[in-house]
C-alpha cells in the first residue's frame, strides 16, 4: 500500500516542481561540496534568505520551514563532527 502512495505522488509531480526540486538539490550539493564562494552563495540562500527561498520551495512543492528545520540539523552535526576532529588533534 505504500508503495502506491509514494508512486501516486510521482505520478502528480508536474514537470515544474521537478525542475525546482532540482534547482533545491543542486544549492544543497553545491553548500556541501561546492568551492567556498559557493558553499557560503548556497549557505545565505538556504539559511537567510526569506523571499526567493520560500517562493523556490513553494514551487517545488516543498514546505520551506520544514527543509531549512531539517538543514540546520544536518549543519549542526557537520560543526559537531567539525569540532570534534579539532580537538582531537
Amino acid at each position: 500500500m505504500q508503495e502506491n502512495s509514494v508512486h501516486d505522488f510521482d505520478a502528480q509531480d508536474i514537470p515544474e516542481q521537478r525542475l525546482w526540486r532540482a534547482v533545491i538539490a543542486s544549492t544543497v550539493q553545491e553548500w556541501v561540496n561546492g568551492p567556498l564562494t559557493k558553499k557560503r552563495a548556497a549557505e545565505q540562500f538556504l539559511f537567510q534568505d526569506e523571499n526567493d527561498f520560500k517562493t523556490v520551495c513553494y514551487s517545488a512543492g516543498i514546505d520551506p520551514e520544514n527543509l531549512r528545520g531539517r538543514l540546520k540539523k544536518i549543519r549542526a552535526r557537520q560543526c559537531k563532527g567539525s569540532v570534534e576532529t579539532a580537538s582531537r588533534n
